[in-house]
């Protein structure tokens, strides 16, 4: 998608240890023309999706899911990392290792909210070692409900994560693939062929 592969150009940072910093527009100030418009071609690319029901994790992938669920016109759930479980009754449960937080979540979703009638996308705002994707995977089946598709922001098609997912055969969009960074001139180069 053009329009965020300009907009990461723009005002995207690259720090040293393969970090991406899309804090000014994705993922702590918000741009919400661009969330809307990542929203449309998801809709675009999973409109002919059975989809009833949208999953995230939190904190960085709600709002994008909230905007993308406009198009759908379905609810979004959204996994919580948790130390504690806090939400009434029982929950899916896995753990997922954070690549940006360097740590481990235990995330759940409350089985009120994920059931064997629904058909998900997943959105998130990155992918990198696709760990926490295959946390949101294992939760969905966990439900007996049915993956549809994976809808990710900016996918680094350097590290593994985006391989590994695909070999699940599973239907993965990525609106960017961010093939290299240089930490040292801050230049950002993108897979042409999505």
């Amino acid at each position: 998608m053009k329009l965020l592969e300009d907009m990461i150009r723009e005002k995207g940072i690259v720090k040293p240890g393969n970090v991406l910093k899309v804090d000014s527009f994705l993922n702590h100030q918000m741009d919400i023309n661009l969330f809307n418009e990542m929203g449309k071609e998801f809709k675009r690319l999973f409109g002919d999706r059975p989809i009833n029901k949208i999953l995230t994790i939190e904190a960085s992938g709600i709002g994008i899911a909230c905007v993308a669920a406009q198009y759908f016109n379905v609810p979004v759930v959204f996994a919580k990392k948790s130390e504690s479980i806090n939400i009434d009754g029982d929950v899916y449960s896995t753990q997922i290792t954070s690549f940006t937080h360097k740590r481990e979540y235990q995330v759940i979703v409350s089985k009120k909210y994920l059931s064997e009638e629904d058909h998900v996308l997943i959105i998130d705002d990155f992918l990198a070692n696709g760990c926490a994707l295959q946390g949101l995977i294992d939760i969905v089946q966990s439900a007996g409900a049915t993956v549809e598709g994976i809808g990710i922001a900016i996918e680094k098609g350097f590290q593994e994560g985006g391989s590994l997912i695909r070999e699940m055969n599973v239907n993965l969009h990525s609106l960017a693939i961010v093939d290299a960074m240089n930490d040292e001139t801050g230049e950002i180069t993108f897979r042409e062929d999505k």
